[in-house]
This record gives C-alpha cells, structure tokens and sequence, in this order.
C-alpha cells in the first residue's frame, strides 16, 4: 500500500514538473515571436515595406492570446498543485515575463503602423535616421535574444549582465534623438519624417526597459532576491551571495 501511494506521489511530481517545463517552453515560444515582431518591424520600417508591416500587425493577435493562454496557464497551476517557495517564484515570474513580451509586441506594433503612416507621406525623407534606428535595434534584440537564452537555461548568472544594460539604451536614445533635432533644424522638410523617426526610436527605448524588467524577473525566478531598486554593484552583491 505505501508503495502506492509513493509511485502516485511520483506521479504527481513528475507531471508538476513537466507541466513547469511546458510553461517555460510557451515563455521561449512566445518570446521567439515577440523578437521576431520587433526584428520584423524595425525592417519594415527602414526598408519601407508596408507588406511587412502588416504582417507584424497581423501577428500581434498572436502575440496576444499567447499573452492570455500563458497567463491562464499560470493561475491553474497556482491553484491546482499549490506549488513550492521555489516553484511559486517560477510560476510568478514566467507571468510578469509574459506581460513584459506582450508590452515589446504592443512596441513592434506601433513600429509597424509608423511603416504604415509613412507609406502615405510621399515627400518625406527615406534616409532621415534609418541608421539610428538600425543601431539601436540591433542593440536592443541582441539583449532580448540573450535574456531568452538565459531564461531557457534558468541562467541567473548570464541575467546579470542584462540586467543593467539600459544606461547604454539611454545614451544611444539620447544621441540618436539630438542626431533628429539637428536635421529638423538644418531642413524643415525633414521634420515630419524626423519626428516618426523619433517615435520609432521611443519605442526601441521602451522594449530596452521591458529587456530589463525580464532579467529582473528571472532573477528573482533563480535567486529568490528582489533587485528591482537596485544598483549594478548591489545587484552583483545580491547574487553572489544567494
């Protein structure tokens, strides 16, 4: 009879922690989709192809129920399997993540419906800061792209070095935007296509900030420490010692 009731218990856990497995595997799927979106929107934009761009605005449907099933998915198992200190953190932390790669898509949207509004604008400048917004993005995806990496090896350590990174994505936002002033300044009929340009830019900054609220996240996730308020040297501390 105890054996039993042991190969139940087994049972149990074994499906908890594929259940745990398959969360962070809809985590990576949608957050491949949601880098893809931004990828696909920056592009979009710099090459002006307004048929991209609505496929990135198609998409965002995608990206939304994908939103709602994964949070779904964390509310079951919260109140089915009354999970662990441990397990609970992972839980939590997948569903703050989800909202973070939901908020990147709403981002890669508004890029794409920029590609959209510039398309009707015949008279603006094509190259007005094309340049800035590639670097910014590149920038901005690589960190995403690694922050996903982390996530799938539940990588804290990888996490800290993401997780300060929008000092960089500040300089670059500013830099970028003084860059637009001074075109606007130089020619006037660049200030339509200047200011789009800055709305784009607004956003890569903004998916920077999302970028960071995940490594905080899955910090939290591993370690079980709150670094939210943090500086880099206390966030390293924090780590280290957990």
């Amino acid at each position: 009879m105890a054996g039993q009731v042991l190969q139940v218990e087994k049972h149990i856990f074994q499906k908890f922690d594929e259940e745990l497995s398959e969360l962070i595997d809809k985590l990576l799927e949608m957050g491949g989709l949601v880098e893809k979106q931004v990828n696909d929107a920056v592009r979009s934009l710099v090459e002006s192809d307004t048929e991209l761009a609505s496929a990135v605005s198609v998409n965002e449907e995608q990206v939304d129920d994908m939103d709602v099933e994964i949070d779904r998915s964390c509310v079951r198992l919260i109140a089915m399997r009354q999970p662990t200190a441990s397990d609970l953190r992972l839980i939590l932390g997948v569903s703050k993540s989800v909202q973070d790669l939901e908020r990147i898509g709403d981002e890669a949207h508004k890029i794409a419906r920029l590609t959209l509004s510039l398309a009707e604008e015949p008279h603006v400048h094509a190259n007005v800061g094309r340049s800035k917004i590639n670097h910014l993005a590149d920038y901005v995806i690589d960190k995403l792209r690694q922050i996903l990496d982390a996530y799938g090896r539940l990588d804290a350590d990888l996490t800290v070095k993401i997780a300060r990174t929008d000092k960089v994505i500040d300089e670059e936002y500013q830099a970028a935007l003084r860059e637009m002033v001074t075109y606007m300044m130089e020619d006037p009929r660049s200030i339509s296509s200047a200011l789009d340009v800055m709305w784009a830019l607004r956003s890569l900054e903004r998916v920077g900030d999302h970028v960071e609220n995940l490594a905080e996240h899955l910090i939290y996730t591993v370690k079980g420490v709150d670094v939210r308020h943090s500086t880099l040297k206390e966030l390293k501390r924090q780590v280290k010692k957990t």
